[in-house]
């Protein structure tokens, strides 16, 4: 297990010792990080690469890696790495089912003093679109680790989302697992990654289930329909656009009669500034907010 406090440097801990340990590693990036990554582009100059304010060209450039056999980590902030590019992780990766990791930095708001410009609250919808895309979301640095080790090299593209905000103790997760924190009857509830704590806190003393999603893509079917409480609510919690993992939860439930609900982040323009938590309170993804909103839907 390697250093790094935040999920942001624990990643750029892991992709470095990755390129240390694996001489099939590349790293490639779009001169965010390249601080976190000096000694890492020093030390392989002829595999770590930064191709500067290019983020076409870095997919590109990964992609020929790949083909010549290499595995690519490619990283920049969230919306120059999965919407400015979007064309060429299609083309040069789904199309041709080579595999890699895109790793981000700033999802949904996480950028919350650069505007809207920085901010990507559609990039796990964005991402879910290319074929063959592993999505993957924790809620701790060491579970970023471990998901990050148990995918690098699997054979399949994957995007990789740290956040700033984190849960508190880390779970055993699994590409492709869902985790049972909890049982009720009333309802069930998923919480992705970095959202499980402040949603254990805002269903204190009610009677449901509560799963824990950090595999996005490949997702859990099975386990969400083994353990889908007897309540007909299902209520996912993401820190991404809210619905992007309805669909993933219908098709598990297609022989159920189910109401969902989901809770996160909407699809309107962010014009104010502050903090993460001052766009969380102001948009329900606080424990208050995801409270009163359960709250509603067990009261119906």
């Amino acid at each position: 297990m390697v250093s790094g406090h935040s999920m942001r440097e624990r990643a750029g801990a892991t992709a470095a010792e990755l390129l240390d340990e694996d001489a099939r590693v590349v790293v490639v990036l779009a001169e965010i990080s390249t601080g976190q990554f000096g000694r890492a582009l020093r030390a392989h100059p002829d595999r770590a690469v930064n191709v500067g304010i290019m983020e076409q060209t870095m997919v590109g450039v990964a992609a020929g890696f790949a083909m010549e056999g290499f595995i690519p980590i490619v990283h920049t902030i969230t919306p120059f790495l999965v919407e400015r590019p979007l064309e060429q992780i299609k083309l040069d990766f789904g199309y041709q089912g080579l595999q890699g990791t895109f790793v981000s930095v700033g999802g949904s708001y996480d950028y919350t003093s650069e505007g809207f410009t920085h901010h990507s609250p559609g990039d796990v919808q964005v991402m879910l679109t290319v074929p063959g895309m592993q999505v993957v979301v924790p809620g701790t640095p060491d579970e970023l680790e471990h998901l990050f080790r148990a995918t690098y090299a699997n054979g399949h593209i994957t995007y990789l989302r740290p956040s700033t905000a984190t849960n508190v103790e880390s779970r055993e997760v699994d590409i492709g697992r869902l985790d049972v924190v909890s049982r009720g009857s009333r309802a069930t509830v998923v919480a992705v990654g970095p959202m499980l704590d402040r949603t254990l806190a805002a269903v204190e003393g009610m009677d449901v289930t509560v799963l824990y999603v950090t595999s996005v893509a490949p997702f859990d079917a099975d386990g969400l329909a083994r353990e889908v409480a007897d309540g007909p609510d299902v209520i996912s919690v993401t820190p991404f656009l809210e619905g992007t993992l309805t669909p993933m939860l219908t098709s598990a439930l297609a022989n159920r009669p189910t109401r969902f609900t989901s809770i996160g982040v909407g699809n309107d323009v962010l014009r104010e500034y502050g903090t993460v938590g001052d766009h969380d309170r102001a948009r329900g993804l606080d424990e208050y907010g995801i409270r009163e909103r359960i709250g509603r839907v067990l009261d119906r």
